[in-house]
């Protein structure tokens, strides 16, 4: 027998001593799905301890929900929340992208316009943003709604943080990328929409996933100005009827189903960014 060649039994006890690897009974979904089901349950058991009254949460959902409309006639509730959120959301992008380009070029004025745009909207409250835009502009001239004031607010402050996510993620990536590009023949903008543009979203969306979700949070504070949004109903309603824990759960789980809608879209958005990188994950 030759001695490089290795004996079978050898080889067949030696694979008896190694430690076998353990293989889970259930699946990582269905492990993942009884995790959240365990972890949802110790969160209702949280809440029962509050004596909650669901009559009162029964007959207040609709209103909170956005299915009726306000005695002005528009949206109320979650509804309106969408809306003041679905209009900033858009404007931010602009705006964000607009600060990101601008921070990148080389002009010293765009990138100073940029830059004091960023530095001042992230460094002052939103409230206090909020109240300048409402109470501020008619002094000037312009008398904005209050719903026109918590859109424009809401957009300024986060386009100045979407701006720096943009920005990160285009520099993200490499350049050799464009210089590959350029030695193809592509045009700048091709350039930009068709090479870096779609490796610097797989960059740019958890983050801005996640401002936006802040966003949705952050709409409470319009109620400051009169604007029946889901957090002005429940303060509303909790003060008349004397149950604040009702409504203010009642609010806590809306944003919450609103931010679980977000996550899912994030989800999506990822997986189809993320095709080219599928053996990385």
């Amino acid at each position: 027998m030759n001695t490089f060649e290795p004996n079978p039994l050898q080889v067949a006890s030696a694979a008896d001593t190694q430690p076998r690897r353990w293989r889970p009974l259930l699946s990582f979904r269905a492990r993942l799905y009884l995790t959240w089901a365990i972890m949802l349950g110790l969160c209702l058991l949280f809440f029962m301890n509050f004596d909650l009254k669901f009559s009162i949460i029964l007959d207040k959902w609709p209103n909170l929900v956005g299915l009726r409309l306000g005695p002005n006639g528009f949206l109320q509730g979650a509804a309106l929340t969408l809306f003041l959120c679905f209009c900033s959301i858009w404007l931010s992008l602009l705006l964000g992208f607009v600060t990101a380009l601008a921070r990148l070029s080389s002009s010293a004025v765009a990138f100073g316009v940029a830059s004091f745009y960023a530095s001042f909207f992230r460094g002052t409250p939103l409230l206090i943003q909020i109240l300048l835009i409402y109470l501020g502009l008619p002094q000037l001239g312009v008398v904005p709604g209050a719903i026109s004031a918590g859109i424009l607010a809401l957009s300024l402050n986060y386009g100045a943080y979407l701006s720096e996510i943009f920005r990160a993620g285009i520099m993200a990536v490499a350049p050799g990328q464009r210089e590959a590009a350029a030695a193809l023949g592509l045009r700048p903008a091709a350039i930009f929409v068709r090479i870096v543009l779609p490796q610097a979203m797989r960059t740019i969306i958890p983050p801005t996933t996640s401002q936006f979700i802040s966003m949705l949070k952050d709409s409470s504070l319009v109620s400051v100005m009169g604007v029946w949004e889901v957090m002005f109903l429940a303060q509303s309603y909790g003060r008349s009827s004397y149950r604040y824990i009702e409504m203010l759960t009642t609010a806590a789980v809306i944003y919450w189903l609103l931010s679980i809608g977000l996550e899912l879209i994030q989800v999506r958005l990822e997986r189809h960014y993320g095709r080219g990188f599928k053996n990385q994950r």
